[in-house]
């Protein structure tokens, strides 16, 4: 395959992804050379009224050049997910892998922070992930925040699953 078409490929598939928008809400100071906790809003594209707040640690380039280690960026995040408006679902992936709703570049090359959305059908809940993603090894630091969906009023625009 030449060198074109695997670029075209690789356009194409990053294109189809769609990720949540996110807005910086806050970032925190940790110490005197600038490395910061970033937080931020995320909101799910496909399902409306339901806000996760994201975190993760944001290395400054006076740690990089002092450490020498210019790739590396922790795994630490965490998540919290709570609805926020009336939810209306779309068309998700109801699979037991879910789908891949956020993802943001952590590092200078390799590593990003991803959130999947997970539907639990039996306790009508879903269940977000945020997790580390590195090209070879992914990270075994992940956290989790679930939105019950029981009790409210909840709008399922392309069919409840049965």
């Amino acid at each position: 395959m030449s060198f074109n078409r695997i670029l075209a490929a690789t356009a194409l598939a990053l294109a189809t992804v769609v990720p949540a928008s996110a807005e910086v809400v806050g970032k925190v100071g940790v110490d005197w050379v600038g490395n910061d906790i970033i937080v931020e809003a995320m909101t799910d594209p496909d399902v409306k009224g339901i806000t996760c707040h994201v975190t993760y640690f944001d290395r400054s380039l006076i740690d990089r050049l002092s450490k020498g280690n210019w790739f590396e960026d922790p795994s630490n995040n965490s998540i919290a997910c709570r609805q926020t408006g009336q939810i209306e679902i779309g068309d998700i992936d109801l699979s037991e892998e879910g789908e891949e709703v956020f993802r943001e570049g952590l590092s200078i090359i390799w590593k990003s922070l991803v959130v999947n959305r997970i539907y639990d059908k039996e306790n009508d809940t879903l269940i977000y992930l945020a997790h580390s993603r590195q090209v070879v090894e992914g990270s075994a630091k992940m956290a989790i925040s679930t939105v019950p969906l029981f009790n409210q009023t909840v709008v399922w625009t392309a069919g409840k699953p049965q």
